[in-house]
């Protein structure tokens, strides 16, 4: 994976999700999806375009390179994964579960995080036999 910052990951999950909703981004749907100036959406677009992450010019429509979907999909995937185990599992709130998830994404590495999600379907399998397992779990909390 290139080495993207937080900042830079956060940017390309945000334009993954509009190009999957619209076929493109914009500059103001990511910078009100982030909450940020339009003039910080344009900084990061021109560095991942240099990165060759993004298809990006002035006033017009942004779309991902392949490489750039490739690494979007695999941070969404991340998003998504944590996710679904901090509300499925742990019983977290969508927010607080998305809030954890989206500090964790940027630090977990491929290796760890193929583990977690092996370690989460393997729950959900062994509930689907032992239904109150997770229910014991959350009554515990």
């Amino acid at each position: 994976m290139k080495s993207l910052s937080r900042s830079q990951e956060d940017y390309l999950e945000e334009i993954y999700k509009e190009v999957l909703k619209y076929g493109y981004a914009k500059v103001t749907e990511i910078s009100i999806a982030l909450n940020v100036k339009k003039a910080s959406v344009t900084g990061a677009l021109n560095t991942l375009a240099d990165k060759k992450l993004v298809n990006y010019e002035p006033y017009s429509k942004i779309t991902l390179t392949k490489q750039g979907e490739i690494l979007a999909k695999q941070i969404l995937d991340k998003h998504e994964g944590l996710c679904q185990f901090f509300e499925n599992i742990l019983g977290l709130s969508k927010e607080e579960a998305s809030e954890n998830a989206c500090q964790m994404e940027h630090i977990v590495s491929e290796n760890c995080f193929t583990n977690f999600i092996k370690f989460s379907n393997f729950i959900k399998d062994y509930n689907l036999k032992n239904p109150d397992f997770i229910k014991k779990y959350k009554d515990m909390i």
